[in-house]
């Protein structure tokens, strides 16, 4: 089955092996035990701190290629056609790296995959808890290179750690500009930071957006202005969002809300978000579905949902839809 990812962190798909090489670059001797070790977490603070370890192998153009080629040959053999990929370029500028250079390379590296069957494209990524001047940088970054295939404008990292108001001009840029806008939100925080990422950033598609369950007006506002969530179960488990929810010391795949949004009517897209980091990939969080008590007529709308959210335009969107339909029909899927 042909299938889109739309929440799919770069820095968050280096595997164990990678991260090996990348810290040989730098001098550094990492076994690939280690690497899992570190990945193995179980709260969201513990995974914040994974992902800055991780990502502090990020320091040059040809690391960025190195991980771009990595997660595009996993793509391909999971039959992802399209991908919305987003870059921690918050961190980049952090770090005071050359976003562009860095950009040129990643770019560079995917484009050996677009005649493979793959298209991807690209969401530059602010990190909340730096607060709204840097969140800016990052949006004037993205449309400086809306040409060259940056199709968003996204917030990432701790939702509870910076009000949404005071980001409100960032997002009002990036619309003026041209991009597309996303919020993580819901995640670990509740309803009410959904409910602000829509009113008040006006953000197009909901990062997780769990919590929405939480508030029966929050999902009718969503089903009725037609704003997707990107769901990630596995992420959800593994950084302890779904047991922050559910208000319980751990949480069990059953208890996932996916299921009461699918049939509340909000639309929703399946993704990994951190694939390496999760020890999981696309296929594996399909495989998830049928646990929840999906049956396949609404796993294959979770699936047609993954194009239907994609920040394509109408004439490239209707053409992946079509190659899906006919596919799933040739499959015996509908």
């Amino acid at each position: 089955m042909p299938k889109a990812e739309l929440h799919l962190h770069l820095e968050g798909s280096i595997d164990p092996d990678t991260v090996v090489l990348l810290a040989a670059r730098y001098g550094d001797a990492v076994e690939a035990a280690a690497v899992k070790s570190r990945y193995a977490t179980r709260d969201f603070a513990s995974f914040i701190e994974a992902y800055k370890w991780v990502t502090s192998y990020l320091r040059e153009p040809p690391d960025y290629a190195l991980v771009a080629r990595h997660l595009g040959e996993q793509l391909l053999a999971q039959n992802v056609v399209y991908a919305e990929v987003t870059l921690s370029v918050g961190v980049m500028l952090l770090r005071k790296q050359d976003v562009a250079a860095n950009f040129r390379a990643i770019r560079e590296a995917a484009s050996a995959f677009a005649e493979r069957g793959l298209r991807m494209q690209w969401i530059f990524d602010a990190v909340r808890q730096f607060g709204a001047p840097p969140a800016m940088e990052v949006a004037r970054r993205a449309a400086e290179l809306r040409t060259e295939g940056v199709v968003a404008f996204g917030m990432g990292g701790d939702e509870l750690a910076v009000p949404a108001a005071q980001f409100r001009a960032v997002y009002e840029f990036a619309a003026a500009q041209g991009l597309r806008r996303l919020v993580h939100a819901g995640e670990i925080g509740g309803p009410e930071s959904v409910r602000d990422a829509v009113e008040l950033l006006g953000a197009e598609r909901i990062g997780h957006g769990i919590a929405a369950t939480c508030d029966p007006r929050l999902m009718d506002l969503l089903v009725k202005r037609s704003i997707p969530l990107e769901i990630c179960p596995t992420s959800n488990l593994r950084t302890g969002a779904l047991a922050r929810q559910l208000r319980l010391p751990r949480a069990a795949l059953r208890e996932h809300p996916l299921p009461r949004l699918l049939r509340a009517g909000v639309s929703l897209s399946l993704s990994t978000d951190d694939p390496a980091m999760f020890d999981t990939d696309l296929h594996q969080e399909y495989a998830l579905l049928p646990e929840m008590g999906l049956q396949t007529p609404e796993i294959m709308a979770v699936a047609r949902a993954g194009f239907e959210g994609a920040f394509l335009p109408p004439a490239e969107k209707s053409s992946l839809l079509d190659a899906f339909r006919r596919r799933i029909v040739a499959l015996g899927l509908l």
